[in-house]
C-alpha cells in the first residue's frame, strides 16, 4: 500500500514540475515578445509619410461631376434595355 501512494506523490511531484516549466516558458516567452516588439517600434517604424499636395478643387469637382454622369448614364441605358 505504501508503495502506491509514493507512486501518486512521485506522479504528483512530476506534474506539478512539468506545469511549472510550460508556465515559466510562456512568462519567458510573453516577455521576450514584449521587448522585440518595443525594440522593433524604436529601430523599424516607418518614419511620417510626407503629406499628400493638395489638389485643386476644380479638378475634384470635375471628377466628381464625371463620376455622376458616367452613374446616370449607366443606369438609364439599363433602364432603356429592359
Amino acid at each position: 500500500m505504501e508503495t502506491d501512494v509514493n507512486i501518486v506523490f512521485e506522479a504528483i511531484k512530476f506534474m506539478v514540475l512539468g506545469m511549472g516549466v510550460v508556465y515559466l516558458f510562456l512568462v519567458i516567452l510573453v516577455q521576450v515578445m514584449n521587448l522585440q516588439a518595443k525594440v522593433i517600434a524604436k529601430y523599424f517604424t516607418a518614419e511620417e509619410p510626407p503629406a499628400a499636395p493638395a489638389t485643386p478643387s476644380s479638378s475634384v469637382n470635375s471628377d466628381e461631376s464625371a463620376r455622376v454622369a458616367a452613374i446616370i448614364a449607366a443606369v438609364t441605358e439599363f433602364r432603356k434595355n429592359k
